[in-house]
């Protein structure tokens, strides 16, 4: 059986503000999920921690498109990229120095903590390499030594990971999380653009969302771009910008559901509002730029979204 890694390592890249507890704003969001805004007059906290009044009785909305993130937003992914990666470390026997008598094995809370601080299978793989020596495997007899050999030894298993995660996708075990498709569907009744927008391989989100969210509705996007579409991952913004431009709308009309810290500072480095449905995995993240944090979209309505956007643009 595959050892596992006990704890993140200590060269961990940390930013203090990752991991500080959710705020206020979490726990009266959480409260809001729950009543869908029935109180007309609910206190919220901006990004810049101005309180913001929700008024039922506020004027047009700004709100012209939503933007879904796929990983942790349509679904809860981590676990099922986690269990796919060390499949594919176990397939090519991938030995690193710090473990070399078991595969490589990236136990819950270490993938918890990476997959929150690095975006992209293939970035999170050189980096853990670099970290602590590059592996032995059935791909290479003997560590890489060379750029060459170390990006195509990142390659196959990347290939191959991607692959076991769409049999996972396939086997109809996996669901969409709470009021995806519902509010997915009031955004095309509403003839508001509606986009999704991966760090994730293309091929990987494209069976996700026909598996999970269908075919017609995924048909239907109005823009859909994965890590395979622009040159730099979240947190950088260029997902989104690129996104706004193919939508046609500007970017403060564009409301982006994220589930982590790194989507969220993608989404406001963009110049984009940005609220957060978050996992158990990024339940514990700062998420002080949202302008809202739910558990989930289970009570969330898009009149909800746009009351939202338009107090904060009236706050400005």
């Amino acid at each position: 059986m595959a050892s596992t890694l006990t704890s993140p390592p200590r060269s961990l890249p940390t930013k203090s503000s990752y991991l500080r507890p959710l705020s206020s704003l979490s726990l009266t969001t959480t409260i809001i999920t729950k009543h869908r805004f029935l109180n007309p007059r609910i206190k919220l906290f901006s990004s810049k921690h101005r309180v913001l009044t929700v008024s039922a009785s506020a004027s047009s909305s700004s709100l012209q498109a939503l933007i879904f993130d796929c990983d942790g937003v349509i679904l809860e992914s981590e676990h099922l990229h986690r269990q796919a990666y060390n499949d594919a470390f176990t397939h090519f026997n991938v030995l690193c120095p710090s473990s070399s008598s078991q595969p490589l094995n990236w136990d819950i809370e270490f993938y918890d903590e990476l997959q929150n601080r690095i975006g992209g299978g293939k970035p999170k793989m050189r980096w853990y390499f670099k970290e602590h020596g590059w592996p032995s495997s059935t791909i290479f007899e003997t560590p890489p030594s060379n750029d060459d050999d170390r990006a195509k030894l990142i390659d196959i298993i990347q290939d191959w990971k991607t692959e076991r995660y769409k049999e996972i996708i396939k086997s109809g075990a996996v669901k969409p999380r709470p009021g995806v498709l519902r509010l997915m569907d009031e955004v095309k009744d509403a003839g508001k653009k509606l986009a999704v927008c991966s760090a994730a391989t293309k091929s990987s989100v494209v069976l996700c969302l026909e598996n999970l969210i269908g075919i017609e509705r995924f048909e239907s996007l109005d823009c859909f771009l994965a890590g395979d579409d622009v040159k730099a991952k979240k947190p950088d913004p260029s997902i989104y910008l690129t996104a706004s431009k193919k939508l046609g709308v500007s970017e403060k009309d564009c409301l982006v559901i994220e589930d982590s810290v790194i989507g969220l500072q993608a989404a406001t480095k963009a110049g984009m509002s940005c609220v957060v449905s978050y996992t158990p995995s990024t339940a514990n993240q700062d998420f002080s730029d949202a302008i809202a944090v739910y558990p989930d979209l289970s009570n969330i309505r898009l009149t909800d979204l746009e009351l939202l956007l338009q107090n904060l643009v009236a706050s400005k």
